[in-house]
């Protein structure tokens, strides 16, 4: 391969520096998200209308899915590149639309909770809660001389008590307007599908409301996901929600979870989603894959697709990129395996956010601070910098929305050592456990009653893992933005 001239070296990095908006999907615009996105074909399961339950760890591309079928139109073109394996589905035949989130079509968490503290006795408030909001999102596919009162559809979204109320006046309407459209559209071979997603974040800080209307909505759609063939739900879910709450949730959840499709990344899909941000990014990009022996598709609405049958296809490129060792040797690690494993949580799942920032940064760090040699873009250096930006960050974005609570883990653990007894870690927690868990949102509790409920959950999340002597370790993804430290470690340079 010829040798990478200066300026031609500048180009690169500042390209690969901006290969995907911080790793964040919901940041790009919709031509660059259809550029950026990857088609997983083990994935395609989560488009099949009979599929009602759609789980994956947090930055497994649930919300992602959402955007390319709700928010780009983007499920023929899946169909197209991922070789039929969306079986006997008819794209063109299948109207998606947003159940959750909606902006300002949907109560903000204070009117939601004041609405659960107002109806508290009353069990059925947040399933006739969902029930009336399904009926705004297909107001559009409802005749109006349907209903005898059209106020449940002109109230403002914010205003959930009023329109709850106005629902429940239509008594049986509602049920046999649903029938009669769910008829229409078996008699025209069409399916609407109706997605929430962001429901870890739905009541704000309070977990318990969290789950209660998670719950309520499971339990709506359990109970009529049957009686109607053609109008279909799809819950995205995190998968330690699910697996924490599957016992409470009962019979409602096995019915909807029977036949449920799950969001994993294994190392090709990985490898194969990077290569395809960078061969999309730009033509200097494009160009260095291909000279690193990377063969691509091109299709009309998602560009240039890798063709990468295994994971080590991409090896080439990244021992291109950042070299084949992590040092001299063999001994701090082969470059290709360092990437995933120190980006994977305490579950050893590794998602393509941290994959994409941790590139991006290492970029970010060799253009202010060149270290590179052998014609590399990337030194190992770098990338060990670049390890401790990815997981403040990440830490950050979880504190930010789905766990808002962390902080407070921070501040308990006060920059102790890992890996540590588990005993520890539940004293250094339990410690002043009724203060302010985060300064900023002072609401904001931990999904637990107490101390080793909580290391029990942070191991559920894949915050902590558990190591085969019993101690609590902290993966390299949440240890510099928890502010912890290895225990024996070698300081960085």
């Amino acid at each position: 391969m010829s040798r990478i001239q200066q300026d031609d070296r500048g180009v690169l990095l500042r390209d690969l520096a901006n290969i995907g908006a911080r790793g964040s999907a919901e940041n790009e615009n919709g031509d660059t998200f259809r550029l950026t996105f990857y088609p997983v074909a083990e994935h395609s399961r989560a488009f099949d209308p009979d599929v009602a339950l759609v789980i994956g760890s947090r930055g497994a591309g649930k919300s992602e899915l959402f955007r390319a079928a709700v928010g780009e139109k983007l499920l023929p073109a899946i169909a197209r590149v991922t070789a039929g394996q969306l079986g006997r589905m008819k794209p063109e035949r299948i109207e998606w639309l947003a159940g959750h989130p909606l902006g300002r079509d949907f109560p903000e968490m204070t009117g939601l909770r004041r609405f659960l503290t107002n109806n508290g006795a009353d069990l059925d408030g947040p399933i006739d809660l969902w029930s009336a909001y399904l009926l705004r999102v297909l107001k559009d596919h409802l005749a109006e001389s349907t209903f005898s009162s059209r106020s449940v559809f002109e109230k403002q979204g914010g205003d959930v008590d009023t329109i709850v109320r106005d629902f429940r006046t239509l008594g049986n309407e509602p049920i046999l307007a649903l029938d009669r459209m769910d008829e229409k559209l078996e008699a025209q071979d069409r399916w609407i599908i109706i997605s929430y997603d962001e429901l870890d974040v739905i009541g704000g800080y309070d977990w318990h409301a969290m789950v209660q209307f998670i719950h309520a909505l499971v339990s709506f759609w359990a109970n009529n996901a049957r009686r109607w063939r053609r109008i279909r739900p799809k819950i995205f879910l995190r998968t330690d929600l699910f697996r924490r709450h599957a016992q409470s949730f009962g019979a409602d959840l096995i019915k909807l979870a029977a036949n449920r499709a799950e969001i994993t990344w294994s190392d090709r899909n990985l490898y194969a989603m990077l290569v395809k941000r960078l061969a999309n990014t730009s033509d200097s990009l494009r160009e260095y894959c291909q000279e690193s022996r990377i063969k691509f598709e091109d299709d009309a609405d998602l560009g240039l697709i890798p063709v990468i049958k295994k994971s080590t296809d991409a090896r080439p490129l990244i021992e291109r990129l950042a070299g084949q060792y992590m040092g001299a040797d063999l001994k701090k690690g082969r470059t290709f395996a360092w990437l995933l494993s120190h980006i994977r949580d305490g579950n050893g799942h590794a998602m393509p956010r941290a994959l994409v920032w941790l590139i991006e940064q290492a970029a970010i760090q060799e253009r202010d601070r060149p270290q590179a040699t052998y014609n590399r873009l990337l030194d190992p250096r770098s990338l060990r910098r670049a390890l401790d930006e990815v997981s403040k960050d990440h830490v950050l974005q979880v504190n930010t929305h789905e766990l808002p609570w962390l902080p407070g883990v921070k501040q308990r653990l006060d920059a102790a050592g890992v890996p540590m007894p588990r005993r520890e870690a539940e004293e250094l927690l339990g410690r002043q456990w009724e203060n302010s868990w985060n300064v900023k949102t002072p609401d904001a509790r931990p999904p637990a009653d107490d101390a080793s409920g909580l290391v029990t959950q942070l191991i559920e999340i894949g915050v902590f893992r558990v190591r085969p002597d019993s101690r609590i370790d902290v993966p390299d993804l949440f240890m510099a933005g928890l502010g912890l430290s290895r225990k024996g470690g070698v300081r960085k340079r």
